[in-house]
């Protein structure tokens, strides 16, 4: 099962509330979908995480040392514009995840920016928003995705 959250934006409690979530339900990979912020956050709430983190950066992941920050925190990679793993697309932004659907590529793609939980098919591709940690103009929200089954989690 995977994990998949966007537009943190630094909101520690709510990220703490999926890490905890996340070791609940024995979850090995974490996607984020960008604007996380701080990647100093990011590790605070999932420092004993052992399993993979994938992020692309957003707009306001402005601080571009995150490669050397990354290196104090050995089961994070960050993808720059989008990212795949395992036969799975993420960005941060609608129009780019748009583009990686009709590529016909991948079953789903995942993207973040808009802070709103969203699903809807191009091309046989799934693209959908888990939605948001932070809570910002929506409720706080992330997603799981697991042998082809999404689900909606709302914290």
């Amino acid at each position: 099962m995977i994990a998949v959250i966007s537009d943190s934006h630094d909101n520690l409690a709510n990220l703490k509330k999926v890490a905890s979530f996340v070791k609940e339900q024995k979850i090995e990979t974490i996607i984020h979908c960008g604007d996380i912020a701080s990647i100093e956050v990011l590790k605070e709430a999932f420092g004993d995480f052992k399993g993979d983190i994938h992020a692309v950066l957003g707009n306001l992941d402005i601080d571009r040392d995150f490669p050397l920050k990354v290196k104090n925190f050995p089961n994070l990679k960050i993808y720059s514009e989008y990212g795949e793993v395992n036969g799975i697309a993420f960005t941060h932004f609608p129009q780019r995840a748009k583009r990686l659907a009709e590529s016909g590529k991948y079953e789903i793609v995942f993207y973040g920016h808009t802070h709103k939980p969203w699903e809807e098919t191009i091309n046989k591709a799934k693209m959908v928003n888990p939605g948001n940690i932070a809570g910002l103009l929506y409720r706080a929200t992330f997603a799981t995705y697991d042998k082809g089954k999404l689900k909606l989690i709302i914290l």
